[in-house]
């Protein structure tokens, strides 16, 4: 079904359309919407999906009965804006219930209770991270309200989901997972979702400090980004979209991601889907780890709240990590055994590749940075974009400008928001940028920086400065090809 010029979520049929005597036909077969997932190279949403799933009516009010009292860890962030993102470690933690937090959130601030230190004018909560599993361990009957077999996964429910709940203003750091790829359910209140492609992850400056397995964060705010600290990210190509409440957001693998609630009360529902190339990602991962923390922890062991996510609760010792490597090593080569694809000539052709490049670091980082992709890429774009109408939306480019406090479900110039008074105009028209920097702008940025008057302490290379280079995603993928290439020369 072909999309029209200026089909958008918002535009989608309500519920109850495509109904036949009272029962709902989806869009799209569960067999469909894994093939679309499983083929598309750019976000989406999916409409008319979840209507009929329980889970709809988990607001934030239900869950607090549900859950009886119930504590829950909740994340403390400032209510501003600066150029400095609000990583975990630097935020605050409250213990509560949701049944508090939503006292709170109605901005009677208590006296006491958890929640009596902040000022809810002054700051947001963010309960996430929160796995059904843990959570309503004696309840297994509600996984049963996610039917992410809708989209193809089998078996697949609230066993293997996450849950996040926030008040307006919470957010998540600008970051790509290193695994698979995410479905993402709104329940309750509209999320304003800010993404970039893999190939601009030069322009993202990735750090992995503070560190949290599989999570690569950017050193930028993306919504107050510092250009004169960052001068690349002007060339970050930002896909923005609002989802609202019954859409399903399809984030492809290793795209980039901030989320911000823009609505008093926000309840979100997510399930990361693994792929094929994760093995070799565990393997990358595990390496990380462990140049992590051995640099970190030489450097203050006793201090790891400065560079070890809240969230990141394993042991960091270097026997524990090496078996962590091991252990992902060992995994990738049981799949390639097993595997019915020939794996093994795959590797054979990979290191001949390698080989013959000579392992060339600079061509192989200019090929990530300007999106060597193969031909077929192409061929899969237009089949899918041939998929697109009502109840399949992509998230497309935007334009320079970021949005109100508000917005539609495609964001970009004044035109095109959605004012407080939620009307929608139409689709924006938007120019591919420069993928890369030019002389000119190399040499105003040479130039800045011999002209700037550091003091000498400011100048010394630090142990995050090391970290960054080392661990940048493309250079650890490498480390992991050479190390699974000197494994397999058995074969």
């Amino acid at each position: 079904m072909a999309a029209g010029p200026r089909a958008t979520a918002d535009t989608a049929p309500a519920a109850g359309a495509g109904e036949v005597e009272g029962e709902h036909i989806k869009p799209f077969t569960p067999e469909k919407a894994k093939e679309i997932i499983m083929s598309l190279q750019q976000p989406a949403i999916f409409c008319n999906m979840a209507v009929d799933w329980p889970a709809q009516h988990w607001t934030a009010e239900h869950l607090s009965e549900v859950l009886h009292g119930k504590q829950i860890r909740f994340r403390m962030g400032m209510k501003r804006t600066d150029t400095v993102p609000q990583f975990e470690t630097t935020c605050g933690y409250v213990e509560a219930t949701l049944e508090e937090f939503l006292t709170w959130n109605c901005d009677q601030s208590p006296l006491s209770g958890p929640f009596r230190d902040y000022d809810h004018s002054k700051f947001w909560a963010y309960a996430d991270y929160k796995y059904f599993v843990s959570l309503f361990d004696d309840k297994t009957d509600i996984f049963e309200g996610v039917i992410w077999s809708d989209f193809g996964f089998p078996g697949r429910n609230g066993r293997q989901s996450t849950l996040w709940i926030g008040s307006m203003g919470a957010h998540t750091p600008c970051h790509l997972d290193s695994y698979g790829c995410n479905l993402v359910f709104q329940v309750q209140g509209r999320k304003r979702w800010h993404l970039f492609p893999p190939e601009d992850t030069p322009f993202l400056y990735p750090t992995r400090i503070p560190y949290e397995e599989s999570s690569v964060f950017s050193k930028i705010n993306v919504v107050n980004p510092d250009l004169k600290r960052f001068p690349r990210f002007c060339k970050a190509r930002r896909h923005m979209v609002t989802l609202n409440p019954g859409q399903v957001l399809f984030v492809p693998r290793h795209w980039w991601h901030y989320v911000e609630s823009i609505d008093p009360v926000t309840v979100s529902i997510n399930s990361w889907i693994e792929l094929e190339e994760d093995h070799q990602a565990r393997v990358e991962e595990a390496i990380t780890r462990i140049l992590v923390c051995a640099l970190k922890t030489a450097e203050d062991p006793h201090n790891t709240r400065a560079w070890l996510n809240p969230t990141e609760v394993e042991e960091t010792s270097h026997e524990v990590n090496c078996r962590y490597l091991n252990r992902a090593v060992s995994a990738l080569f049981d799949y390639y055994r097993t595997s019915k694809v020939v794996e093994v000539q795959a590797m054979r052709t990979n290191r001949e590749h390698m080989k013959k490049e000579g392992l060339n670091v600079h061509n192989y980082m200019e090929m990530e940075q300007t999106g060597g992709h193969d031909l077929s890429l192409g061929v899969v774009k237009q089949e899918a974009a041939s998929l697109f109408g009502p109840d399949l939306v992509p998230v497309i480019l935007t334009s320079e400008e970021l949005p109100s406090k508000t917005g539609s479900i495609f964001e970009g110039d004044g035109k095109d928001f959605v004012g407080e008074d939620g009307e929608h105009s139409g689709k924006l028209h938007c120019t591919k940028r420069q993928r890369m920097m030019s002389k000119s702008e190399d040499a105003i940025v040479e130039q800045n920086a011999s002209n700037s008057n550091m003091a000498p302490s400011q100048t010394l290379i630090s142990t995050d400065d090391l970290l960054d280079c080392l661990l940048n995603p493309q250079v650890t993928r490498i480390v992991a090809q050479l190390l699974i290439q000197g494994r397999s020369l058995w074969f």
